[in-house]
């Protein structure tokens, strides 16, 4: 009974994923996932990769997960399954692939610049 790991990331969040056969719990930073993640949309991004592969209750996952927001975090945790689903079981890519699941969402936030008062907004510009 080996641990499989995995790591995902979105934004500015990186989530470890830690996977062994089990009774089905998920828990993340040592807490269960439905009381981390309050919203329905929230959960279902957490447990899409296993829906996908009928894998619901069959696993142990643990996760680390830091930075960002909430809804950066579930997609980070969706990466890192799936990544650790693919390990597992190479047939998973098939499933995965397709629904754009091992895809890396390289989106960030762009950086400020100086003498302007956004990434891109600048300051008003007065002719007079």
């Amino acid at each position: 009974m080996s641990v499989t790991h995995a790591i995902g990331r979105r934004k500015t969040s990186i989530a470890r994923v830690y996977m062994k056969e089990g009774s089905g719990s998920i828990s993340i930073n040592n807490r269960d996932y439905k009381d981390y993640f309050p919203t329905g949309t929230l959960r279902y991004k957490v447990e899409q990769p296993l829906n996908l592969v009928e894998s619901l209750g069959s696993y142990d996952i643990k996760v680390n997960v830091e930075g960002g927001g909430i809804n950066g975090q579930a997609e980070a945790i969706r990466l890192g399954l799936s990544r650790a689903l693919c390990e597992i079981n190479a047939d998973n890519r098939k499933v995965f692939k397709p629904e754009g699941l091992l895809t890396r969402d390289p989106r960030m936030v762009e950086r400020k610049k100086f003498g302007q008062k956004k990434a891109r907004k600048k300051f008003q510009f007065s002719k007079r």
